[in-house]
């Protein structure tokens, strides 16, 4: 299906410092940021009163400041806070909702703390094994854990 050319729209939009596809329908394109989810992009979309169906393309300068505004502070928006992805910061004690390069330092801080404190979490991820309860017995093997050798007879 042959797209119409307008002058409105854009084939790539920058919110939050991240290039989005103006193809996208606009729940679809906020997911390329990353640490926003569908429910997270879908909440944005209600609170800011955005066609859900509307290509991303077509967003209008004054739309895309308002998603910027409520990516700033989701709770000041009416967003509940079980939908942020970092409740109960270690450092502050507060909820909010961390993106882009600040969730990539964030999550690295946790797993560093992890770490020093030498915690059953923080010495899988020193040994690079699986922290979550996975079996090991076939899966994560690399080196020279993987094959069988047999016992000479």
């Amino acid at each position: 299906m042959a797209e119409v050319q307008n002058s409105e729209f854009k084939y790539l939009i920058r919110i939050s410092r991240t290039d989005i596809d103006g193809n996208k329908k606009v729940i679809m394109a906020l997911q390329d940021i990353y640490g926003i989810g569908e429910a997270m992009a879908r909440a944005i979309v209600r609170v800011t009163n955005i066609d859900p169906n509307k290509l991303a393309g077509y967003l209008t300068d004054e739309e895309v400041k308002k998603i910027e505004e409520v990516l700033q502070d989701p709770a000041k928006f009416g967003i509940p806070s079980w939908m942020f992805n970092r409740r109960k910061d270690y450092v502050t004690g507060e909820d909010k909702h961390v993106i882009e390069g600040d969730l990539i330092v964030v999550k690295q801080e946790d797993i560093n703390r992890l770490k020093r404190i030498k915690c059953y979490r923080g010495i899988r991820h020193e040994l690079g094994l699986p922290c979550r309860g996975q079996r090991t017995k076939s899966t994560f093997r690399r080196g020279p854990t993987v094959g069988v050798s047999r016992r000479k007879k």
